[in-house]
């Protein structure tokens, strides 16, 4: 197909496909001619690709590149899945420069928090995961709140996460080609949140209007009604 049909195919225009050739984040089409190139289903499928990272992952082009080179060097599917983990940001918000000094012992206390939190649910995760540090510094704003999350408070809300995951990598299994997979690992990283998110509020409202019905009636056990 020529880069017009291209454009149509993917919603991207010409300009941009262009711009994303030029900073090496799509390979060239086949050349047909001087100034002319064939492109192939690859191609859509990387488009595909790109925008979900610089759109529903927010990434910048440099990052994006990287991802995109991590992704064609992994050889398995937990590598391609780990290479769009680590690259989508973090959904914490860091710590102004005059914090971290007055917080460092409040940071610390978290981090060994989750620590204990990894070790009860027996994870595989490495230090270096980033995941920890955010996970830490949402802790560490709780409690500057008051709010009560310590390691066996926070067991229940992990298993919810782990069965949520399995069933993240149960959908990922449906791909085999990385592109694809990682796709739909962006899809899934980036949009499940809000999702999931938005299903709790739900689930929050359901239960705040049954708990006002219960107010209203005591007659009704808790146990009326779905749940």
């Amino acid at each position: 197909m020529k880069i017009s049909e291209l454009s149509r195919r993917t919603g991207v225009p010409v300009a941009s496909i262009k711009y994303f050739r030029r900073e090496g984040l799509l390979p060239a089409g086949r050349a047909t001619a001087a100034r002319l190139a064939e492109y192939g289903e690859e191609h859509v499928q990387r488009l595909r690709l790109i925008k979900a990272l610089t759109t529903l992952g927010g990434l910048s082009i440099a990052a994006t590149r990287d991802v995109l080179a991590a992704v064609d060097q992994a050889e398995t599917t937990d590598g391609t899945l780990r290479a769009i983990s680590y690259a989508l940001p973090v959904p914490v918000t860091a710590a102004s420069a005059g914090d971290a000094e007055r917080d460092a012992d409040a940071e610390a206390a978290a981090e060994a928090d989750v620590t204990r939190l990894i070790a009860a649910m027996d994870w595989k995760i490495p230090d270096t995961s980033p995941h920890i540090r955010g996970l830490a510094m949402a802790l560490r704003e709780l409690r500057r709140l008051d709010a009560d999350y310590r390691p066996e408070r926070l067991v229940a809300y992990a298993e919810l996460a782990h069965s949520i995951a399995r069933l993240d990598l149960e959908r990922a299994a449906a791909f085999d080609d990385s592109p694809a997979l990682a796709e739909q690992a962006v899809i899934v990283l980036a949009l499940s949140g809000p999702m999931l998110e938005l299903l709790r509020r739900l689930a929050q409202e359901d239960q705040v209007r049954r708990r006002s019905t219960l107010d209203d009636n005591p007659e009704e056990g808790p146990g009326d009604g779905p749940r």
